[in-house]
């Protein structure tokens, strides 16, 4: 490292420089710890900061918040975190105590030496005890002490994590470590485990973070319904296994939302800014599609079969579906994203069994944009990747057949934008009206009657009150 000390360059940050007037005098008995003096080591710029105090970290957040017309609240009762916001969301400081007498305490506590840093928020050069810094410098990992794990099993998602999203080497005796306590690594809370798991796989390369889960050994802890797709073999169709596929199909994903003008055409800048909507539990669709890829044939291994000679996983959508409400129940989702991951599980074979219907006639697009709301042009993208995976010798793996996907994923994702935007077609007769008009009562009957109506609507086929009222008659 050259020039600037990390600590002199941490201190001149504006939310540290809006912390430290905040805090006055208080400022001599706080420190920046963590991932703060990790980016900035890195070149990195810093906007979020972690605060070790020794007082009450309580009346420190609350005085952050007075002073520069922020906000705070209690972020952890079991970690004794306050979090203060500032006055329009640009920064974060999370407030803790002291983990032990002093600073030094404090720092052998915690997990990786490049997090067991602090630096003085008031004046002095860094604390370095365990050899953060360096580490950083030679691109290593190391926990800081042998009980790291033990104390924390989340610690051993967050190597991966980590080590993935920075581009460091985990050292021998941690990855040693870690293989010794992976049995620990289902045990902290389910929502701390999709935080991290969030984490690595919306991160810059998520296939090396699920690699690094496997060679630590804890994805059978903590992701086992993606443990459990190896060595299940497929049809002539995949050159891979079951969790080779899966793989390939995040790959794949990477790829087709890194080339939104390919995947998606003329529509690939509205894509783009849908794909960047938050949708729950701090992610967004497009950071939901890449879970999406991974948990799409979580079925296959319980619906495996065999037919004349050939494998098959009839019913492993729905199936697929099903484990993922119980997944990301164990992981304690929420119900808005666990239902975006069924859906697009549910969904992902829906427009494979359309390409040899082209061109499509216009009932068959509707069926699929009713079907596949609100996820209709995901659950399209992850249908692109998924026929780009599967790369054997069978008839849908042909070249030819991965073009007309590619053609119709197109035309489909247009679809679905208007859709979204749109909404179905106004009604031309309520369903009041139409009981009336064909003397039938409320109901399931009814019901299908306005949905038929829907659909003929949308295919031009009734296009006025009158003729919809016929077209009802006929229909009953």
């Amino acid at each position: 490292m050259s020039g600037r000390s990390p600590a002199e360059r941490l201190r001149e940050a504006p939310v540290t420089v809006a912390i430290r007037a905040a805090l006055g005098e208080r400022a001599e008995r706080a420190w920046v710890v963590g991932g703060a003096v990790r980016d900035i080591a890195l070149g990195e710029p810093v906007t979020d900061l972690d605060i070790a105090v020794a007082e009450d970290p309580r009346g420190v957040a609350a005085a952050i918040a007075r002073a520069t017309g922020g906000t705070s609240f209690e972020l952890s009762a079991e970690f004794e975190t306050w979090r203060a916001i500032g006055p329009s969301g640009e920064w974060q400081a999370d407030v803790t105590p002291l983990r032990g007498e002093g600073i030094e305490d404090d720092l052998a506590a915690r997990d990786f030496t490049i997090g067991a840093v602090a630096v003085p928020l008031d004046a002095g050069e860094a604390i370095d005890p365990a050899g953060g810094l360096a580490d950083l410098d030679r691109g290593v990992l190391r926990v800081v002490s042998p009980k790291s794990f033990a104390d924390d099993p989340l610690r051993l998602l967050r190597a991966a994590r980590l080590a993935a999203g920075l581009g460091l080497e985990i050292d021998a005796a941690t990855v040693a470590l870690a293989r010794s306590d992976a049995w620990r690594a289902g045990g902290p809370a389910g929502e701390r485990q999709l935080g991290e798991l969030r984490l690595l796989v919306a991160g810059p390369d998520p296939l090396r973070g699920l690699g690094l889960m496997d060679d630590l050994g804890i994805t059978a802890e903590v992701l086992p319904e993606v443990e459990e797709l190896r060595g299940v073999d497929q049809t002539a169709n995949h050159h891979l296994d079951v969790h080779g596929h899966t793989m390939t199909v995040l790959e794949r994903t990477l790829e087709v939302t890194a080339d939104l003008d390919r995947y998606a055409g003329e529509r690939a800048e509205q894509v783009r800014d849908l794909l960047a909507e938050p949708l729950a539990d701090e992610m967004t669709r497009g950071d939901a599609l890449r879970f999406g890829a991974i948990v799409h044939d979580v079925g296959k291994p319980a619906t495996k079969g065999e037919w004349e000679g050939r494998v098959t996983f009839i019913g492993h959508d729905e199936v697929g579906a099903e484990i993922v409400g119980g997944m990301f129940g164990r992981l304690r989702a929420s119900r808005r994203l666990t239902r975006h991951l069924q859906a697009l599980t549910l969904h992902h074979l829906r427009l494979g069994f359309m390409v040899h219907e082209r061109p499509l006639p216009a009932r068959r697009v509707h069926d699929y944009l009713r079907a596949t709301e609100p996820v209709g042009v995901d659950v399209t993208l992850l249908t692109v990747a998924d026929r780009l995976a599967a790369r054997g010798s069978g008839p849908i793996a042909s070249e030819e057949m991965v073009n007309a996907h590619l053609d119709l994923a197109r035309e489909m994702i247009a679809a679905a934008l208007d859709w979204r935007r749109d909404g179905p077609p106004e009604r031309l007769i309520g369903g009041d009206e139409l009981a009336a008009e064909l003397g039938i009562p409320e109901g399931p009957e009814l019901g299908r009657l306005l949905a038929e109506l829907e659909a003929a609507q949308y295919a031009g086929e009734v296009a006025t009150r009158e003729q919809a009222v016929a077209h009802a008659r006929e229909a009953v």
